[in-house]
C-alpha cells in the first residue's frame, strides 16, 4: 500500500480552501476546536450510536478528535468532519482508518461513517463514503474494507451501493464474541486504477 504523508491541518495550503477535497454537497476536512461541541453531541446521541458499544463521553470525544488529527498528519487521511457545502453544517464524520487489530484482512484500510440524524436518509452517508474511496484510490491505496455489526443493515445498505463486496464475518476483537454486536460483517472494493 502506498501513503502520502503529509501534517494535520484543517485546511489545504494551495489554495486556502478549508477542504482537504469535497464531493458534489460535502466538503472534507481536519478537526478544530469549535468541533467538539457538535462531535461530541453527536457521539452522545443513542441512537446515532446504537451500533457502536456505548455512546461516547465528552473526553471520548475529544480523545476521538486528537486521534483523528494525529492519524491525518501520519498518513493524509483520517475519519474526516464532513460538512454540507451549502450552509457549512457539520452532518458527521466520514473518512478512512488504518486498522491493525487481529481479524482476516489485517492490517488494512476502512471507509466508515456517522451522522447525526438530521442528516440521515439524503444520501450523505453514500455520496460522502464513495469520496472518501475515490480520494483514498488517488493516493495509491490499492484495496479498501468496510466493516459493521451484522445487524446494521443500513450500514450494509451503503456498501452494497458503494458497489463494495461482500468477503464474510469475523470476531470484532474489542468485544466479547457473545456481545449483541458481533459478528461482523466486512466488504471490499479494490482500486480500480492501474499503478
Amino acid at each position: 500500500m502506498v501513503f502520502s504523508i503529509k501534517r494535520a491541518s484543517p485546511y489545504n495550503s494551495q489554495t486556502l480552501d478549508p477542504y482537504i477535497f469535497t464531493s458534489q454537497r460535502l466538503g472534507f476536512r481536519g478537526y478544530l476546536p469549535k468541533d467538539l461541541d457538535e462531535i461530541a453531541s453527536m457521539n452522545a446521541d443513542p441512537e446515532v450510536m446504537r451500533f457502536f458499544e456505548k455512546p461516547l463521553s465528552i473526553k471520548e470525544s475529544e480523545e476521538f478528535i486528537q486521534r483523528q488529527n494525529d492519524h491525518l498528519g501520519l498518513f493524509g487521511f483520517c475519519f474526516f468532519v464532513a460538512e454540507a457545502l451549502a450552509n457549512q453544517e457539520l452532518i458527521g464524520i466520514i473518512g478512512l482508518g488504518n486498522r491493525t487489530y487481529e481479524s482476516p484482512m489485517s492490517p488494512f484500510i476502512d471507509v466508515g461513517w456517522r451522522l447525526k440524524k438530521s442528516a440521515w436518509g439524503k444520501g450523505f452517508a453514500t455520496e460522502g463514503a464513495k469520496a472518501c474511496l475515490d480520494f483514498g484510490f488517488k493516493k495509491g491505496i490499492q484495496e479498501i474494507f468496510a466493516i459493521t455489526p451484522l445487524i446494521n443493515h443500513p450500514s450494509e445498505n451503503v456498501m452494497v451501493k458503494l458497489g463494495m463486496d461482500k468477503v464474510g464475518t469475523f470476531i470484532y476483537p474489542f468485544l466479547p464474541a457473545d456481545h449483541r454486536l458481533n459478528p461482523h460483517l466486512y466488504y471490499r472494493i479494490q482500486n480500480p486504477n492501474k499503478f
